[in-house]
């Protein structure tokens, strides 16, 4: 698989003006299946020339017309998810069923925005001075920097390229350079949908030095990055130091309270599911499990029992569950999680360790009784490691949760109104599920407080981070 012209500026596919390339691998069998052309400065200014340009284009058609060309951008994008989910599944490693779920949400992204672009109201402020007209409105921001990570390659760059399309603004967007096949094949729906040119750009290459020049540049007006903690404190301080807006959406570490009133079996079901889906690497799978004591033992035993029955393999094979890691890094940090988890006293349930020595798979983990000093307690092992522990009480439960700086999404589970209230107004977390998962739906704000970031993308929330307040006030010459 040769990506030698991956590099969309100014509206045409191009190769990069230099050699450089990276590996691309199919992490199911560790080996090398595509070469990806690498940016070099000379295509990044190209690129933040383009995005100059076509901002003044786009901003200029109306919210109607660059509705219509969302719509058919969706609709493409519709036709060619199966093409997206197999590049997914062979190059990130999930389960074809994953990859699948996640190309067919893709277009409601876009449909959505389509329509909420439309709805960018502004208002009337009636006017103390007398003839005065007084008026807000909302103006695209400008020209975007957009990055995306290898974990969720389509879901999480749709999001970005289809609020600021439908603000109006154009947006230079890096896909991860792991994943690239499916990020290419969404850009080339946008194009062939009517976009103009210039409006969308992608480019692949070094991150930081992507990054670092286009955040300096200042044609860039907003940066939208999903990430690490680390890497999106050093984009959000580039940022800040250039006073442009950011909207961060970083790591989770996200707590899963059972009470003690609970059915279980459907928990431990749902619990499975959210934790080993891509093999935990999920900014907002649930690690620690805060589990009341008088079902502590019960779900201990069903929650390790489901998890030895998950079935792991290549993403492509039939009746798969569970794919690889990403790369072979992973599999050292998770089995160090594992480690100190043990040394500091926890209990190993089940998993633990690589499984065979072709590709990146690791066994569906559970470790029990695991005391706060274990790191994993701390760190986001980002991957198919459950830490179980025992709680007294909700307050507890919840006390526990705020413990440490992230706070992304959090998940609860109770038949009490007053508990489930207990857990909206005290979890501190951007995003709080009680009784099922509720997360990522294009109509709804996807986003972290804290270390997790700060901003929403999805719903009113992820148009207005694209848009821009004007006050004007007129009165008659």
């Amino acid at each position: 698989m040769m990506l030698d012209k991956p590099l969309l500026i100014a509206g045409s596919w191009r190769a990069p003006s230099g050699s450089r390339t990276g590996d691309v691998v199919d992490p199911a069998t560790g080996t090398v299946i595509g070469k990806l052309g690498f940016s070099e400065a000379a295509d990044v200014d190209a690129a933040l020339e383009a995005a100059r340009k076509g901002f003044v284009t786009w901003r200029a058609m109306t919210a109607l017309e660059r509705s219509r060309i969302l719509h058919r951008a969706a609709a493409l994008v519709r036709e060619r998810a199966e093409v997206m989910a197999q590049h997914m599944t062979r190059e990130q490693g999930k389960p074809l069923a994953e990859a699948r779920g996640e190309a067919g949400t893709a277009p409601e992204h876009i449909e959505w925005y389509a329509e909420e672009g439309r709805r960018a109201y502004g208002r009337v402020i009636p006017s103390r001075i007398p003839g005065a007209r007084q008026i807000v409105v909302k103006e695209p921001v400008g020209p975007v920097a957009a990055f995306s990570p290898w974990n969720f390659p389509l879901a999480q760059l749709v999001r970005k390229i289809a609020g600021a399309l439908a603000a109006g603004c154009s947006i230079i967007a890096k896909p991860p350079e792991e994943a690239p096949s499916a990020c290419i094949e969404l850009a080339k729906c946008f194009q062939e949908a009517g976009l103009p040119e210039g409006v969308l750009n992608i480019l692949f290459g070094v991150p930081a030095e992507i990054s670092e020049r286009l955040i300096a540049s200042p044609v860039i007006r907003k940066v939208s990055f999903t990430g690490s903690v680390p890497v999106g404190k050093h984009l959000g301080a580039l940022a800040g130091a250039q006073a442009k807006r950011a909207t961060m959406e970083l790591g989770g570490h996200a707590p899963f309270i059972v009470c003690d009133d609970v059915d279980l079996d459907a928990i431990v079901k749902l619990g499975v599911g959210l934790k080993f889906r891509n093999a935990g690497q999920v900014c907002a799978s649930p690690t620690r499990f805060y589990v009341q004591d008088a079902v502590y033992d019960g779900f201990r035993a069903a929650f390790t029992e489901a998890a030895k029955a998950v079935k792991v393999g290549a993403g492509a094979a039939e009746g798969t569950q569970m794919g690889p890691l990403a790369n072979a890094r992973r599999l050292d940090a998770l089995q160090d999680f594992v480690a100190d988890a043990v040394q500091h006293g926890a209990r190993l349930e089940t998993g633990g360790r690589r499984i065979g020595n072709e590709g990146f798979f690791f066994e569906p983990t559970v470790l029990s009784d695991v005391p706060d000093s274990a790191r994993i307690m701390r760190d986001e092992p980002f991957g198919p490691v459950a830490a179980l522990v025992r709680v007294g009480s909700v307050d507890e439960a919840i006390e526990r949760s705020n413990a440490l700086p992230f706070g992304l999404a959090a998940f609860a589970f109770t038949r009490s109104t007053r508990r489930a209230a207990q857990f909206a107004d005290g979890l501190e977390s951007g995003m709080v599920s009680i009784n099922h998962f509720g997360l990522a739906a294009a109509e709804t704000p996807f986003g972290g407080i804290k270390d997790s970031g700060y901003g929403s993308e999805g719903g009113t929330e992820g148009l207005e981070a694209y848009l821009s307040t004007k006050f004007v006030s007129q009165v008659g010459a």
